[in-house]
């Protein structure tokens, strides 16, 4: 397995846009600790002190994204397989036989359940990454057991 982590074109661009928001963030951020920072000024301790904590966590987030698109291999549909379920994957599945859903197969980085986009760590990706057409898997759910059938990949 390799140590790339696989994003679609939409979501490294996501990730993009957020790595530059970051990075403005970063820079109002010493912006605003030098202004405090300034000789003479009393009672700034506490800004001060909480604008560089801020400033830690931004730091720290940029960090991570960064590292994350410098290892990251875009997914296009070209290197998709259309029989068996991976990331990138569009998944089809009937619901214990009653209805069909829609799902995207995405890393953790890109996973928003409210738009169908599950990560391919969460139970129900773990369950059907591997898996072909025609497959079922079962997954535990709060409810109990619920059995997925594949009817497409794309």
């Amino acid at each position: 397995m390799s140590n790339k982590t696989l994003l679609t074109q939409e979501g490294f661009n996501k990730l993009t846009e957020e790595l530059v928001a970051l990075k403005q963030r970063q820079e109002h951020l010493v912006t605003q600790i030098e202004e405090v920072a300034l000789p003479d000024e009393s009672g700034e301790d506490g800004l001060s002190a909480q604008l560089k904590e801020e400033l830690e966590v931004v730091n720290d987030k940029i960090d991570k994204l960064e590292e994350a698109l410098e290892m990251s291999q875009i997914i296009t549909s070209k290197s998709l397989s259309k029989k068996e379920v991976q990331v990138g994957s569009n998944v089809k599945i009937k619901i214990q036989g009653n209805s069909t859903k829609l799902f995207s197969i995405v890393t953790h980085l890109e996973a928003d359940p409210t738009n169908n986009k599950i990560s391919d760590q969460s139970p129900l990706g773990l369950a059907l990454i591997g898996k072909k057409l025609n497959d079922t898997v079962e997954v535990e759910a709060p409810v109990g057991k619920i059995s997925y059938k594949i009817v497409a990949i794309n």
